[in-house]
């Protein structure tokens, strides 16, 4: 009752049209939202999601309030399905709404009011549900299920290629502008933080999904990245090695993660490796240069090590 009571308060007060197509999704071990819009920073208002809980995506004539309030009742025991159905009739605006839900149970709900602005419509999948408003044709939700279906890998990846299968049939009618993917985890574990997945926001830009993509590719670097630092934080060189040549094997073109690589490379005794990475960027980049210089007093690389990098730069070493 007392949520109930919220939502009752709370709706009411919708933000302007978002123009949009969106996925919502779960897959057993995350859920999650992705989106793109005409509209600027849609990612705000549109896309929420909670470990443990579920994932929504709010927009048509958008009320925000079904974000919080949807999880809220999920939060509370409702499934997706009822808590939906709860906001709904709590909203005379529902007409003009429209809604994608998922639980961490995976039962997915949707809702496009009948005055929502066409081409709209929506289509639920098992554990996803896909909806657009303001299309160009109505052939973009069957286009986000089928490419949905039809991926694997990481929750993510699979959400990234529906909402690029959406644009592929037509997209938003008034162009594209800005684009937002969310993951969490189903199962909650440990500080909050800790079970987001992924959060990417593109905000303003002519080329929305190829940036986010873009982004995500960065996100998966770094978290090799991370997963590197940790290891080599543990002595575990080998491991280090690994997901350092993995993230720049992502994302070629950033020094630092190649630096790393080198680091990581040189700990491991494979002294050539190192140096045909590191003696190019060290002679490019002075700070990386000085980086390399203060790394054995924080016990990440050897004097030794350091000593043959630098007789190496003097020409003093193959």
């Amino acid at each position: 009752m007392r949520v109930l009571f919220i939502v009752l308060l709370a709706l009411g007060a919708a933000m302007p049209a978002f123009a949009t197509y969106s996925i919502v999704a779960w897959d057993g071990d995350e859920m999650g939202v992705a989106v793109q819009s005409h509209w600027f920073s849609v990612g705000n208002g549109v896309v929420w999601a909670e470990a443990g809980v579920g994932a929504v995506a709010t927009q048509s004539f958008v009320e925000v309030s079904y974000g919080p309030l949807g999880l809220e009742l999920m939060r509370g025991g409702k499934n997706a399905e009822a808590a939906l159905k709860a906001l709904l009739a709590a909203d005379g605006g529902r007409a003009v709404r429209q809604v994608g839900m998922v639980d961490a149970g995976g039962t997915a709900a949707a809702w496009t009011g009948d005055e929502c602005i066409a081409h709209a419509g929506h289509l639920e999948g098992e554990h996803f549900t896909v909806q657009a408003n303001i299309m160009r044709t109505a052939k973009v939700p069957r286009a986000m299920a089928e490419a949905f279906r039809d991926s694997s890998g990481p929750l993510a990846e699979r959400l990234l290629q529906a909402i690029e299968a959406a644009e592929r049939a037509g997209g938003d009618l008034r162009g594209k502008q800005s684009a937002a993917i969310k993951v969490v985890k189903v199962k909650a574990a440990g500080p909050a933080f800790r079970n987001v997945v992924v959060d990417l926001r593109v905000e303003d830009s002519p080329l929305p999904l190829p940036e986010l993509r873009r982004l995500w590719t960065v996100h998966q670097a770094y978290e090799a990245m991370n997963r590197g630092d940790e290891a080599l934080a543990l002595k575990d060189v080998a491991g280090a090695r690994k997901h350092y040549t993995e993230a720049a094997d992502r994302y070629p073109e950033k020094a630092e993660i190649r630096f790393w690589q080198g680091v990581a490379l040189l700990t491991a005794g494979e002294e050539a490796g190192a140096l045909g990475v590191l003696l190019p960027l060290l002679r490019e980049n002075p700070d990386l240069l000085e980086l390399l210089r203060r790394l054995p007093a924080a016990k990440q690389l050897s004097g030794e090590d350091l000593a043959r990098v630098l007789d190496a730069l003097k020409g003093r070493r193959p």
